[in-house]
């Protein structure tokens, strides 16, 4: 287990964004440009360069991830689940939640959530006046402010099933704030045949150097990231059912098949995820 050295951090009382949203990087605009998004700025560009320059695979793991979202999205909207709440949904640039689950069902219906003042601002200056879908501004760790939320309740009908999407954001969640209890509290609120897709940063993967990731992702106002071990990850998914393959590393959850010419290599490290149903 890796040493949770954060303390608990405060619930943000939301309003709109502060000149000082914009001087210290948010995990959010980080991951748009290791994705190589244009919604970040100068702080958010520094600090991806030196988590670069320290861990290489940084790259590979944000992209890695990205694609796990796109194909659990994929899976449960096949799978007829037509309502999603991202959660953490950072900035809501190309191949975003809502584009891809309506590939497969065009009525498909998102409210993203972020706690980042200034990834929601982008979302909604992104977004527009797009039908059913929404994004809200509020923390994650409380289940049941997120889901009271207006833009929440507009858009997401409680008594159907929906997919709580939680990719690459737990690690943001301190020990001390209970990430497993967090996850609970969704999953107690969701009907039968609701489904949970995690992604979170392994904390025993000896191929990341999730210490200078640490120490590097201190410069976020909320304090550094959390890396976890697979047992840890276990528990947190523990009140789903897990559909095949189980927890595994994000690169091993039903992968696309290689592309013609290439070799199939060692999965990308990273993340582990998991995705699985209520009920």
């Amino acid at each position: 287990m890796v040493e949770d050295l954060s303390p608990a951090r405060p619930r943000p009382a939301l309003a709109v964004p502060g000149t000082e949203d914009f001087d210290r990087p948010s995990s959010a605009r980080v991951y748009d440009f290791l994705l190589g998004g244009t919604s970040h700025g100068a702080v958010d560009r520094e600090l991806g360069r030196e988590m670069v320059k320290a861990v290489p695979l940084v790259v590979e793991i944000a992209r890695e991830n990205r694609s796990f979202l796109r194909r659990v999205v994929t899976f449960l909207a096949r799978a007829g689940v037509d309502q999603f709440l991202d959660l953490g949904s950072g900035i809501p640039t190309m191949g975003n939640t809502h584009e891809i689950a309506r590939r497969v069902l065009p009525h498909a219906r998102v409210a993203y959530v972020d706690v980042d003042p200034v990834a929601v601002a982008h979302g909604e200056l992104l977004l527009g006046d797009c039908p059913g879908v929404s994004v809200s501004w509020a923390d994650l760790r409380d289940p049941e402010q997120v889901l009271a939320t207006s833009a929440v309740t507009d858009v997401l009908d409680p008594s159907r099933p929906v997919a709580v999407l939680l990719c690459s954001v737990l690690q943001h969640v301190a020990d001390a704030d209970d990430p497993a209890s967090v996850v609970a509290g969704y999953l107690e609120r969701a009907v039968p045949g609701s489904a949970l897709a995690v992604s979170h940063l392994s904390g025993d993967d000896a191929r990341v150097d999730v210490g200078s990731l640490r120490a590097l992702s201190l410069a976020y106002p909320g304090g550094g990231v959390t890396p976890r071990s697979a047992s840890e990850l276990a528990t947190i998914v523990d009140g789903v059912r897990l559909v095949d393959p189980g927890l595994v590393y994000a690169a091993q959850w039903r992968p696309e098949p290689p592309r013609p010419g290439r070799s199939v290599g060692e999965p990308c490290c990273g993340h582990r995820a998991a995705v699985g149903f209520v009920g």
